[in-house]
């Protein structure tokens, strides 16, 4: 029988978040696969958990998942653990989950602190839609895309940061995006846990006296659907009423249809166009 590997979430700043599942899992195991072991260390001496552990990060991802996977087809149980939070979450755990998957070994996840979670439900802004993008890529013309994408999101944006690239980051998102809501999240769960709501224009200037410590979560407003519609209506009123309507028609759109269509998109009344069109 094949063992089973165990998504195990630590705790991103206080200790005592750390579940008993987690800690009996943790004990129990025949190896923990950890992000930095010289990190994870301390976390299972406090705890007194002497289970062996295996490193498998960013670098060796790729390698070290065959290596486990072989491990988990001897009848190993591995728990696997992040830094800090839920492993697979912008994090290298995810190509780790997808072997074993295309192998047939169960893998399960025992919940606990999500950064991006913990940030958003700070942040006072809406939670019922929203997107994880965690860290922004560092390739320009990969960023550039992601930013063009980012400027037409209507649900709220979470996005991970380091604080010597949040100055650079948060002007690029107010020069693509403009003016948005956001709350910066830093410390999360620890002794100057810090949430800061604000607007994208004002963090410029707070950022201008004050030097970024420590690892943000940024939570962003996303775009008003009033002002995406807006925005869509000018694009439609720069074309004359019969360049409207040709582009439906050459989809195969019929001329009924394709009035109603058009009516639609620039906020008017289906007789409006018809009487434009006569």
């Amino acid at each position: 029988m094949t063992g089973i590997l165990y998504l195990c979430a630590t705790p991103i700043g206080n200790l005592g978040d750390m579940t008993q599942r987690v800690i009996e899992t943790l004990r129990d195991v025949d190896m923990i696969a950890a992000e930095d072991t010289r990190n994870s260390i301390r976390l299972l001496n406090y705890f007194q958990i002497k289970t062996p552990m295996t490193s498998y990060h960013e670098y060796n991802k790729i390698e070290k998942a065959d290596q486990i996977v072989s491990w988990l087809k001897e009848g190993k149980n591995i728990a696997l653990i992040t830094d800090a939070g839920t492993p697979a979450i912008s994090d290298p755990g995810e190509a780790l989950v997808a072997k074993c998957l295309e192998e047939e070994i169960p893998v399960t996840s025992l919940p606990g602190c999500c950064a991006c979670i913990t940030a958003l439900t700070l942040s006072g802004l809406p939670t019922r839609r929203f997107c994880f993008e965690g860290f922004l890529p560092a390739d320009k013309k990969e960023r550039r895309m992601v930013l063009e994408e980012l400027k037409r999101e209507t649900r709220t944006m979470i996005l991970y940061e380091a604080p010597h690239h949040l100055k650079k980051t948060l002007q690029q998102l107010y020069e693509e995006l403009g003016q948005r809501r956001i709350t910066l999240c830093r410390e999360l769960t620890k002794k100057f846990e810090t949430v800061f709501p604000t607007t994208l224009e004002d963090v410029q200037h707070y950022y201008e006296e004050n030097e970024p410590k420590g690892e943000y979560v940024l939570i962003l407003e996303g775009r008003s659907r009033k002002c995406q519609q807006e925005e869509e209506q000018k694009q439609w009123e720069a074309l004359s009423i019969e360049e409207h309507m040709k582009i439906y028609e050459d989809q195969g759109v019929e001329k009924k249809a394709a009035m109603k269509r058009v009516a639609a998109d620039r906020g008017v009344s289906k007789r409006d166009v018809y009487q434009a069109l006569l």
